[in-house]
């Protein structure tokens, strides 16, 4: 990062500086790792050792907090320290070196496409027939852009990810390295009489709204017909596998190595954690949470959190995960129980 010093900080977000303002950062941190010359936050009691023992030259904590720096620390007096050290990592992110506007002479770029003149397409990236690229769009080094593509303005397509035909994406959207939109569904018909498949040819395309991010290696298949849609805002982690025809509802997040079958409807504000696996054809409501390694195989009509396979009500699906718990002590005192009546019965 370039370097700062802890009053430019302190100004950036408003905060109260104790300690020298001409301190220099040159680096950000966890608090339990941070070094000399770096910047961390202290936000959660659970992690004061880690305040107490840190080498940080600069640490965010919450305006309660009773305590002055080291001698050669400083402390930023703020509301909320996370959101703060979040909006300094942007501000870092946004001072970093970006491709330039223009189509380097490294693409290979098809016939008929729509390319606006903001828009930077890196070397060794490939753009098919009849596209439209729009104002600020990123394309980073070997992305591969198939026919018939269209991608909203201030989209960023980093290297090998791969936008298969028809594909549609949003403004203000991110598709990480290696990612897949557009490939085809998983789609056969069985042979009755020898067990053999036959390809059902994949028609549709995938359409992504805004502000939407696909996680690296994530892959979101093409609709058999129609579109497979991601809504508005979803943040999809890596390793994540969406099938045909499926539709992610707004702002939903779903965590890594998360499969979700065709024909899925997911609704709006869903959170699924990771190795989350939905069955096809099913649906769930608004503001669905399924806690990591759930497996969904009936629809969920009803907001709440869910956990375990099949996914029940999380009070429920705890109380049974207890009683399971128990089973081998019960076990034991129901053969103890037998014994005890075999020679009630033995002697009697």
């Amino acid at each position: 990062m370039k370097s700062m010093t802890t009053g430019e900080i302190a100004s950036l977000i408003n905060g109260n500086l104790s300690g020298l303002p001409d301190m220099v950062i040159s680096g950000v941190n966890r608090i339990e790792s941070a070094r000399q010359g770096e910047l961390a936050f202290y936000s959660d009691d659970k992690f004061l050792q880690y305040l107490n023992d840190s080498n940080a030259s600069c640490i965010i904590v919450p305006k309660s907090f009773e305590r002055t720096p080291a001698e050669n620390q400083c402390y930023i007096y703020s509301a909320n320290p996370y959101e703060d050290f979040v909006a300094i990592l942007k501000f870092i992110e946004s001072t970093k070196p970006q491709l330039s506007p223009g189509i380097h002479p490294g693409a290979v770029i098809g016939g008929n496409c729509s390319i606006s003149e903001l828009a930077s397409i890196g070397p060794g990236a490939v753009i098919g027939d009849n596209c439209i690229i729009g104002d600020n769009v990123r394309i980073y080094p070997n992305a591969v852009i198939y026919n018939n593509v269209r991608i909203g303005a201030n989209t960023v397509i980093h290297s090998n990810a791969v936008c298969c035909f028809d594909t549609e994406i949003g403004q203000n959207c991110i598709i990480y390295p290696g990612a897949v939109l557009g490939s085809e569904g998983f789609g056969y018909l069985e042979n009755k009489t020898d067990g053999s498949y036959s390809r059902i040819p994949q028609l549709g395309n995938v359409v992504l709204g805004d502000d939407v991010e696909v996680g690296a290696n994530t892959t979101i298949d093409r609709a058999i017909a129609g579109s497979t849609f991601i809504g508005n805002g979803v943040k999809l982690d890596n390793l994540i596998q969406i099938g045909h025809n499926c539709e992610i509802g707004e702002h939903t997040a779903i965590a890594a190595q998360t499969g979700i079958s065709g024909s899925v409807k997911v609704g709006n504000r869903n959170r699924f954690g990771g190795q989350v696996g939905l069955a096809g054809h099913l649906f769930t409501a608004d503001d669905v949470t399924l806690i990591a390694q759930s497996g969904v195989s009936k629809s969920i009509a009803k907001p709440g959190v869910y956990f375990g396979a099949p996914a029940k009500e999380i009070r429920k699906a705890f109380r049974i995960e207890a009683a399971m718990r128990q089973l081998p002590d019960a076990l034991s005192e129901l053969h103890n129980l037998k014994k005890q009546v075999r020679k009630l019965e033995e002697k009697g």
